[in-house]
C-alpha cells in the first residue's frame, strides 16, 4: 500500500492492543498526535477528544487510521 501516513510504524504498532479512549481521562496529556496522520487530540474545542491509544497511552491513532489500517496492523482492541 502506498499512503503517505505510513511510515514504518509496524516496527511499534503491528498487532499491538489498543484501547479506546478519550484525551480527557489523561489529564497529565496537553495534546498528542495521531501516528499515523498527525491529526492532534486535546482538550481545546478543535482537537480530536475521542480514538484508539496503545495500553502505555503512548502512542495515539485516530478513528479514521484506525479504519484505515486495523486490517494491515491486526490491531486488537480490548477493554
Amino acid at each position: 500500500m502506498n499512503d503517505w501516513r505510513l511510515t514504518n510504524q509496524e516496527k511499534y504498532l503491528r498487532k499491538a492492543n489498543l484501547l479506546k479512549c478519550n484525551i480527557l481521562q489523561y489529564p497529565e496529556k496537553d495534546h498528542e498526535h495521531c501516528s499515523f496522520c498527525w491529526d492532534k487530540f486535546g482538550k481545546n474545542i478543535d482537537m480530536l477528544k475521542e480514538g484508539y491509544c496503545t495500553t502505555d497511552s503512548y502512542h495515539w491513532i485516530c478513528e479514521k487510521c484506525f479504519n484505515d489500517f486495523k486490517d494491515m496492523f491486526e490491531w486488537k482492541v480490548v477493554n
